[in-house]
Order: C-alpha cells, then structure tokens, then sequence
C-alpha cells in the first residue's frame, strides 16, 4: 500500500472523529505503542499477586504492552470512547441503601458492549478504507491482550484516575473504550494532565479496600473482580461487604466528582432491559438456568453463568434484611446440584439464624 502523505493523514484524522461521532463516539484520538513504563507497573502489579485469578494477564506475556507483537506492524492505536449510562435508568443509590434489590453495574444493564463497541469500530475502519483503500488493521474492546485505558490515556481520551478507571473533565468515566490496531502512521494525539489533585473520595468509599493506594488496585479484593471474574468460593470475610451487588461496582464512580459532567448514553443499545436497575433479589435468584439464558441473551452478564449468578445473589440475600421471602428464596435453592451455590446459600441462612436468635435474645432482656 502506498501510505498517504503527512497531510493526508492529518486530513483523514480529523475526518475519522466526524465519522466516529456518527457512529456513536464521542471521542477519539491516536497513540504511539510504545508502552515501555506500563509494562513495567503491569510486571509489578502482577508480582504482587494483585490479579486474582485472572492467569491470562501473564499468560499473554509482552504481547498485551507490546502492540506490534499482538498485530505484527502495528503502528498506531486509535482509541476512541462512547458514553454507556442508561438515559432512564433508577437511582444508582436508591438501589443500594434498599437490601432487598439487586444492584448491578451500570455498564451491564444493557445489551452487551462487546458487540456494540466492536461492531461500530469495524464501520470506522470501514469508512477509512473506503477514503483511502485498504490498508492493515484489527478492531478490540477489553476483548484481548491490550492495554484499552493505558492507550486512551495515550491517546488524550483522558487521565488514569487513583480508582485506575480512565477520567475526562467533560465526561467523567460512565464509558466504554475500544481500539483499531493499524499501519497507518497517523499523528499521534498528546496526553492529558491529571486532575484528581488531593481528591480521594474513590479510596475512601471503597467497600472492601481494593484501591490500597491510588492508582493501585487489588483485584483480589474488588468486588467486580468477585462477581464476575472469580469463578470459585467468595472468601467469607468479604461476603458481607458485597451488600447487594450482584455483578460488578460503581461505588468509586457514584462518588467521583468528574461524573457531574457524565452525559448519558446516545444510543438505545444500553438501555435498561428486564429491569436490572432496581430488581427485587428474590425473584432473580428464582431464574432458572433456561430462563438465566434467554432473558440475559445479547447481555454481558451472560458469561458469568447461571451457577455464579445464583451464588453472588445468594451472597446478597444473606446481607439482605430478614424477611420471610427471603429466608424462602435461600431455602429453595438449598439443595441446588451446585456445591458453590450450596456453600453460599448455607452461609447466607446462617447469617439470617444468627440474626433471629440475636434478636430473639435481645428481646428477652
């Protein structure tokens, strides 16, 4: 392929944001791939142990802070962003402070975004080819070895944040990042300052104490690693301060001040299905495995499965306030061919017997 002369280039970039905003984006920029000190932190991160069971992060090796030896020829990355928060969707606190609804995500309350992000992205480099004809590339979205905030930071799509999300002074964090790997030489974008300053309500606010320094997260201890990524036994100690989230954590975005800019989503694929902003816990943990399947179809919830489904809401009901339609929902599921669903729905039930004998005792006093 005979490459565009520089100009070109800078012609084609600033025409590619157009076609990215019509696709659905509301950002884009360009990165180098030289990731040299990212590598570095990464190596470190995973000495110490902090990704869980996540072995993939080593398994990949280099490949994931060395672009070209994931996409031989590599050249640039162009990262681009697009708003995730449901336009209609109930109060992420009102969820929380009620013990008897489920809390989820805000960035799996829709259609999967896998799908979304990667399809567009595919339109994008479609639309650059038809400009300028053919040439290599690849499209991603936290769907393979890359180092997705690192390159938009690269990129001027934002700044690292102390909970390790990626900020922008415009639009918070409430996005998702996608990727096309390329050989075009195209103008790299400058990156951004950090403006978290003396803040630290992220740290703060965390409920199990993942964030044990800024910028630095334990995903041992972080709640969406939990629910979604670990796929044995919650460690006892934590069970409780999962409360009622059931798939993923927003705690450190509810309280970052950056989101009181966060626009809302601008298409309709991240709109709230079967009512997963403010279900009831009871009647979730009801879903059979056929239903699990078809109700969550096309959603990214799917993946975890119908097994760690029920064993995350098990968790939550047994930090849920004592009821009868709680202590039933447990029962019914306590003979459940799962031994994990089995071990978390007993600790539940037992969390909910100490609590009638504590009040038992109490009142005979």
């Amino acid at each position: 392929m005979d490459l565009p002369v520089t100009a070109d280039l800078h012609a084609l970039k600033a025409r590619m944001r157009g076609w990215a905003r019509e696709l659905g984006f509301q950002q884009l920029g360009v990165a180098g791939v030289d990731l040299g000190e990212a590598e570095a932190r990464l190596l470190q991160w995973l000495d110490r142990g902090f990704a869980g069971e996540m072995a993939y992060l080593a398994r990949h090796g280099t490949r994931r802070s060395r672009p070209a030896e994931l996409i031989p020829g590599t050249l640039r990355v162009v990262s681009v962003r697009m708003n995730y928060l449901p336009q209609d969707v109930r109060e992420a606190q009102d969820v929380l402070d009620d013990g008897t609804l489920a809390y989820v995500s805000r960035y799996a309350l829709g259609r999967d975004y896998h799908k979304v992000v990667r399809t567009r992205l595919q339109q994008l480099a479609a639309r650059m080819q038809e400009e300028i004809g053919a040439f290599n590339y690849r499209v991603f979205t936290d769907s393979a070895p890359v180092m997705e905030v690192e390159l938009a930071r690269m990129a001027g799509l934002g700044w690292r944040g102390k909970h390790s999300l990626l900020l922008d002074r415009g639009a918070g964090s409430w996005f998702f990042l996608g990727e096309i790997y390329t050989d075009l030489p195209l103008p790299i974008d400058a990156p951004l300052s950090d403006h978290c300053g003396s803040c630290s309500r992220c740290i703060e606010v965390c409920p199990t104490g993942a964030i044990v320094e800024p910028y630095l997260l334990d995903a041992r201890r972080c709640i969406s690693y939990l629910t979604i990524e670990h796929p044995g036994s919650i460690p006892e100690p934590l069970r409780p301060l999962l409360g009622n989230r059931i798939y993923g954590c927003d705690d450190c975005q509810l309280v970052c001040p950056w989101n009181k800019f966060a626009s809302t989503a601008s298409i309709d694929d991240f709109a709230v299905r079967n009512g997963l902003d403010g279900a009831s816990l009871a009647a979730l943990f009801g879903w059979s495995a056929d239903e699990f399947e078809a109700r969550l179809a096309g959603s990214p919830i799917r993946r975890i499965g119908h097994e760690r489904w029920l064993r995350n809401i098990a968790v939550a009901l047994g930090n849920a306030p004592a009821s009868r339609d709680i202590v039933s929902a447990l029962e019914a599921r306590r003979a459940h061919p799962s031994a994990l669903v089995r071990e978390h729905v007993e600790w539940a039930l037992g969390r909910h017997a100490q609590s009638k004998s504590a009040h038992a005792n109490g009142g005979e006093q």
